[in-house]
């Protein structure tokens, strides 16, 4: 045991399951869950007149309040899981601060394309512009932390028991996809 808390990285393309998964971690370990996507949200709803778009105002406003109560959680030994569509080149800048700060654990989602435009397609929100990403394009998050990626096509591949205990640091890191 460090005497760290767990930071939890819950990742994957739009559409993978990673909203999903992040909170039921959340509830399965008993800690609070950042999601990017609830912060910009929120932010959309405080915001007459928004529209979404890629890279709109609001997408680059998240990031720093993200990153921000992640610190000021993990600075206070809080074990938390973060949410978001983290892309390497964009999130890893902002995660390796916190490395000092936490046992850093990353699961990565991933599910058929076709599956995750369904989704995408299903679940319109004001504040995103969910219609415009492309799976193929996703770049995911590479840091030199336990990984364990996850199948969301239809429940979790692994199951849930077994992401916890990767999460509580009992079962190994899977290999790469």
């Amino acid at each position: 045991m460090t005497g760290l808390p767990t930071l939890v990285v819950v990742s994957g393309p739009p559409g993978s399951g990673k909203t999903t998964l992040a909170h039921a971690i959340g509830r399965a370990v008993g800690c609070p869950v950042v999601s990017r996507d609830e912060i910009k949200e929120g932010m959309a709803h405080a915001t007459p007149g928004f529209v979404a778009a890629p890279s709109d105002p609001l997408t680059m406003r998240t990031l720093p309040v993200f990153f921000d109560l992640l610190r000021l959680l993990l600075s206070a030994g809080v074990t938390t899981v973060a949410e978001a569509a983290f892309q390497d080149r964009l999130w890893r800048p902002g995660l390796e601060p916190l490395r000092p700060l936490a046992q850093l654990r990353v699961i990565q989602c991933h599910v058929d394309p076709a599956v995750a435009a369904r989704r995408m397609g299903e679940r319109r929100r004001p504040a995103h512009a969910d219609g415009q990403w492309s799976v193929p394009g996703f770049e995911r998050i590479a840091l030199p932390v336990p990984e364990l990626d996850v199948d969301t096509t239809d429940g979790y591949q692994p199951d849930l028991g077994a992401v916890v205990d990767f999460v509580d640091g009992q079962q190994n890191s899977s290999s790469r996809r």
